[in-house]
């Protein structure tokens, strides 16, 4: 247990029930073997489900909370970045998660315990436990160190197309850009926005989305590579 007191110093948080923390750190391959010998025990799946939930819920309120500018379709983005396989990894290693799992036979010599799937999993897990465990203050304390880095790392690549259009267009002095929104369709719970961008009144970009915003943002995308301004792969990465 020496090993697993150190790694709660480590994310900084003491586990009061010790049980919770050894399921969150149990792989499938490691709670299989041991049942084949007739020992019974959990695996981290349960928790991974549960871990990933909050960590969505945690990470949005974050991004609302703090980027009150920043358009429906770019908290999108910049969640799916953040709440991933691959970010996840990447605060997994921060903390040495891979080295505390507790994996089968199979997953240890198959290089498991650098396995961003199964550390990004075990990450999701180790927030559940944290949360059941401490509630959500804790929660939030454990994750937001490691978190708010990553959102601020992605967030940075969120583009504002609008500003970029508005600023292409104010080369010429005078000039300016008129969205109108064409049409809209769905319930109102749900709604789909059709929005198109004028120019000198023709129509130089057209867009959808779930919010008016989010719509404007891709009619001024889709004008932008009218002008020649943005390439259509720019849009993809």
């Amino acid at each position: 247990m020496t090993e697993l007191r150190k790694f709660f110093g480590r994310i900084g948080y003491e586990f009061k029930n010790e049980d919770l923390a050894l399921e969150a750190l149990t792989h499938s391959s490691y709670a299989n073997e041991a049942a084949a010998r007739g020992a019974g025990m959990k695996c981290n799946e349960r928790l991974e489900f549960f871990g990933d939930s909050i960590l969505g819920i945690l990470c949005s309120e974050y991004l609302f909370k703090n980027y009150p500018d920043m358009p429906e379709g770019g908290l999108t983005k910049t969640r799916a970045s953040v709440v991933c396989e691959d970010t996840l990894a990447v605060m997994a290693a921060e903390i040495g998660l891979g080295s505390m799992l507790r994996l089968g036979h199979g997953e240890e010599h198959n290089g498991g315990r650098s396995n961003p799937s199964i550390i990004a999993d075990a990450f999701e897990a180790l927030l559940a436990a944290i949360y059941i465990d401490g509630g959500r203050a804790a929660a939030e304390a454990f994750l937001y160190p490691l978190l708010i880095p990553q959102i601020k790392k992605h967030a940075g690549k969120t583009t504002d197309y609008k500003s970029l259009l508005q600023q292409f267009i104010q080369k010429e002095p005078g000039e300016r850009v008129e969205y109108e929104l064409t049409g809209e369709e769905g319930p109102s719970h749900n709604k789909t926005f059709y929005v198109c961008v004028k120019y000198q009144n023709n129509v130089v970009g057209r867009g959808c989305g779930k919010s008016k915003r989010s719509a404007e943002q891709e009619a001024a995308h889709d004008a932008l590579i009218l002008f020649g301004e943005l390439k259509d792969e720019e849009s993809e990465a």
